[in-house]
């Protein structure tokens, strides 16, 4: 990681790691999680006081953050970033958002996130919201060139006249090394879309897909179905679309096979259900909730309606997609003594949802926290040039972030120094998550 480091600089890298050391061990830090208070210990005979105090002091101190945070928004002239720049962007809204708004944070709130994402939060941004006590995002260039790249898809008038500049691409990728905010983007993507009025699919967790639940071999397909999985997928679907689903209708009436219901077996004489002409999207939906027995078949249905909507744009997005390449958690009774790994496409849901070979605009984000194991190059059922590429943060944007924490009070700030945050972020090679856990530790 260190090795395009000159001696020098890696030497003061390793005096720095020296010098924050003893401070790590004291304050009983989790490696983890830094800026997490550890709870107050009476003394004991095992116990020094001094040990105690101190971990008193951290915690009343990090109330007292919590208390001069609230008095530093009466403060505007905290918020400057690098060389006098500004550090947060005046856009409201993310369809705003230009080239110039670049390093610098957007604001949110904790009721519009709930409201255009209530799937869900990726792990990685409620972490980040958590540690630096404020509901603010970085824009980075590459959350943009994402955004644009859909907004040319659905706006002909974005294309160049003389059929050159960027390729426009409907089906995306999103790959890069850990921690460098693939998620975070496409959680953005999502909610700039609904705000736009798009009609959006948005799968936070697609690990849920292939583990836990109750599973079974439908005998007409050979695929396996998961109806619990099913049935929260649609719960997911309802919760922002609701007003959309009410006024599209549905367009394939072809009945809809039946399967074994979570828990509740089969129905008996019964293998099909049909589907009135007149039938709206919500009305379906709403169908596979109550019945358990219809779930997984309405799910299938809902991937095929939702190529035929014209009427406004479509979005699949799929977080943790990379889990739909590999084997899930089920097995499959061979012998007595032995059992099969059931790979994911062999799942009812992922088989109708993986491939990108369509028309339709869709984007997944690989998730190396969930990962097990490495994928190759070139992944069936997705376009050769799908792959877009996440970098971790440039120089530019950790001085920015570095300043956002020092905003923030995550950093103290007689001890912020260009030196200082620039042997952390060539520490961490920019890596998001380590520098927010090292910051703290800043002496």
């Amino acid at each position: 990681m260190l090795r395009h480091i000159t001696k020098t600089a890696a030497k003061n890298h390793y005096s720095f790691i020296r010098n924050i050391t003893p401070t790590i061990s004291s304050l009983n830090y989790s490696s983890k999680s830094p800026s997490k208070p550890t709870k107050p210990t009476k003394p004991t005979s095992k116990t020094p006081a001094t040990t105690t105090a101190a971990t008193a002091d951290i915690f009343f101190d990090e109330q007292e953050r919590l208390r001069n945070l609230t008095a530093d928004e009466k403060n505007p002239s905290l918020n400057v970033g690098p060389n006098g720049r500004r550090l947060f962007t005046s856009s409201t809204s993310l369809s705003k958002l230009t080239n110039n708004d670049i390093c610098t944070y957007f604001n949110l709130t904790k009721e519009g996130l709930d409201a255009v994402l209530p799937e869900g939060l990726p792990i990685g941004m409620e972490k980040e919201f958590k540690d630096s006590m404020r509901t603010a995002l970085m824009v980075r260039q590459s959350f943009l060139d994402l955004r644009d790249n859909f907004k040319r898809v659905v706006d002909p008038r974005m294309w160049s006249p003389h059929g050159k500049g960027v390729k426009v691409r409907k089906q995306v990728v999103l790959d890069g090394p850990v921690s460098c905010g693939k998620s975070i983007a496409l959680a953005m993507l999502v909610q700039w879309a609904r705000e736009e009025g798009w009609l959006v699919l948005y799968v936070p967790s697609a690990k849920e897909w292939t583990h836990g639940g109750f599973f079974y071999k439908h005998p007409q397909t050979g695929l396996w179905d998961t109806p619990v999985q099913a049935e929260n997928v649609l719960k997911d679907f309802l919760k922002y679309n609701e007003s959309y689903l009410k006024e599209l209708p549905c367009q394939i009436f072809d009945p809809i096979p039946l399967g074994e219901g979570a828990g509740v077996g089969w129905l008996k004489d019964v293998d099909s259900m049909a589907i009135p002409e007149g039938t709206m999207l919500y009305e379906l939906v709403k169908t596979g909730i109550e019945q358990t027995h219809a779930a997984v078949g309405v799910v299938v249905r809902l991937r095929k309606e939702l190529s035929l909507v014209k009427n406004m744009p479509v979005l699949i997005a799929i977080d943790q997609y990379n889990n739909w390449f590999t084997f899930s958690e089920y097995e499959e009774p061979v012998t007595i003594r032995s059992c099969r790994p059931i790979h994911a496409k062999e799942l009812t849901m992922v088989k109708a949802f993986r491939s990108m070979m369509h028309d339709d605009m869709m984007v997944g984000a690989f998730s190396h926290s969930t990962a097990v194991g490495k994928l190759r190059k070139d992944l069936p059922d997705v376009p050769v040039d799908a792959r877009a590429m996440f970098p971790r943060y440039s120089l530019e944007e950790a001085e920015t972030v570095c300043h956002y924490y020092l905003r923030q009070r995550l950093i103290r700030r007689e001890a912020f120094t260009e030196d200082n945050w620039k042997k952390i972020y060539f520490l961490c090679n920019g890596n998001g998550t380590e520098m927010r856990g090292l910051v703290p530790f800043m002496r």
